[in-house]
């Protein structure tokens, strides 16, 4: 991956197959406090406003058409919608009263621009002959089995997975530890648990032959990301998207 910037905006960037995805910081924007400064999230308790020029500064920076955004709302499971076209309303500008559940989007149509917030867990792109998608993955997510249903969606032969919590930082309880053992027990230590590695088995087992990984935990760099367990849940939302490319 390498990191791009523009009009003060930057992000981490990975070319995929026919693709670009980008994974933004808290770096850019216009919040203030906990949320400083390019929050994107707009159930955090930062002010509406700040969180609708923050969405804009990072779509005209990144060169993505707000319209195009494929959102919805994360409830750390394993849905992947699959979308032929923009959903309305635009929902990345303007969030619906009635948001549809999801911790993926996929898409076979270029211009279309899955995207899914975090601060911790996983931002995950994929990318094959059956499209792109964008998949939120917590130890929630992954356990449940979004990963496999990603692939699945997109025949993904390629993954870039974005900054999220690393084993430095990830302590977890038996119950959620059991629930990767067939990973490997090298998966964790002690109670240490290695989440970019737990993805990255995952996208192996799903037949993913190329594999980018960021390598940045959101805990360790509060200069660069929002971490949710860092900060005790008071924080903001960085984002990954990825765009497909024009045959």
């Amino acid at each position: 991956m390498e990191w791009g910037e523009r009009e003060g905006v930057p992000w981490l960037e990975a070319e995929l197959p026919q693709a670009r995805a980008l994974f933004s910081t808290r770096r850019g924007g216009v919040s203030t406090g906990a949320f400083a400064t390019l929050n994107l999230g707009w159930i955090t308790g930062d002010e509406p406003e700040s969180v609708y020029e923050n969405r804009r500064l990072l779509s005209r920076a990144s060169e993505f058409e707000p319209a195009n955004v494929l959102c919805g709302f994360q409830v750390h499971g394993a849905e992947v919608r699959r979308h032929e076209r923009a959903i309305e309303g635009v929902p990345y500008l303007h969030p619906p009263d009635d948001p549809a559940e999801a911790d993926g989007h996929a898409t076979e149509a270029p211009g279309l621009a899955p995207l899914v917030l975090v601060a911790d867990c996983l931002p995950v792109a994929l990318s094959g002959p059956g499209g792109v998608a964008m998949l939120h993955c917590g130890w929630r997510g992954l356990a449940a089995g979004i990963v496999a249903r990603g692939v699945r969606d997109t025949g993904a032969t390629a993954a870039a997975i974005g900054p999220g919590i690393g084993p430095c930082c990830f302590e977890v309880g038996d119950e959620v530890r059991a629930e990767f053992a067939h990973l490997g027990a090298d998966v964790a230590d002690g109670r240490m648990l290695d989440l970019p590695e737990v993805a990255t088995r995952l996208l192996q087992a799903a037949g993913v032959g190329v594999i980018d990984r960021a390598g940045l935990c959101t805990s360790c760099n509060p200069d660069l990301f929002f971490s949710h367990r860092r900060d005790r849940g008071e924080t903001g939302r960085q984002a990954g998207v990825i765009v497909r490319w024009p045959s």
